[in-house]
């Protein structure tokens, strides 16, 4: 028998979900921090593409799966209702990302955030100015990064929730995958 879903239950549903999206996300991080401890550039460019990928497309089909859970477990899940939980399961999801993100800034040793300011010098061609206002930026960017990286994560998956949040709905109403198969449409004859 289903259960009545009510917004305490939203939230927590949106906690795991969310929990589970971020350290997916988590997890690919450090992976590409791995990978750049290598030192090979080609072994870095290859993991971030590959692990930006499997990072973008798996929150797309976890999303997916974390709505069609929510409307199989509980009983009168309405459209507004999945697309809420995408969209708070987005806030806590980011709020993990975004915090891993600054703590691996915070944590960065000196020489390597030196070597990062050089290769924005060489980037963007300034004079010594430039450079000291670059480097009293870079003592904040663990805090530019957590916002900047938390915003993103929500809008990324408030369109997401948007989209699924229709699709789901529309599987519901139409008995099945939408759009239907050309086998499943009834014959006019």
């Amino acid at each position: 028998m289903k259960r009545r879903l009510d917004n305490s239950t939203l939230w927590n549903e949106a906690a795991k979900a969310g929990a589970f999206l971020g350290g997916v996300s988590v997890g690919c991080l450090v992976l590409k921090e791995l990978a750049a401890g290598s030192g090979n550039s080609f072994l870095i460019t290859a993991a971030s593409i590959l692990l930006w990928v499997v990072e973008f497309f798996g929150c797309i089909l976890l999303m997916k799966d974390v709505m069609l859970s929510l409307r199989r477990r509980y009983e009168d899940v309405k459209i507004v209702d999945t697309y809420k939980l995408g969209r708070r399961a987005a806030l806590l999801s980011g709020l993990l990302l975004a915090s891993a993100q600054a703590l691996f800034i915070m944590k960065m040793p000196e020489a390597q955030m030196n070597e990062l300011i050089d290769q924005m010098v060489q980037a963007m061609p300034m004079g010594t100015s430039g450079r000291s206002e670059l480097e009293s930026m870079m003592d904040n960017l663990p805090i530019i990064t957590f916002f900047s990286q938390w915003i993103y994560c929500f809008l990324y998956g408030t369109v997401l929730a948007s989209i699924m949040s229709r699709y789901i709905f529309l599987q519901k109403l139409f008995g099945g995958p939408f759009p239907p198969k050309e086998s499943d449409t009834p014959d006019d004859e």
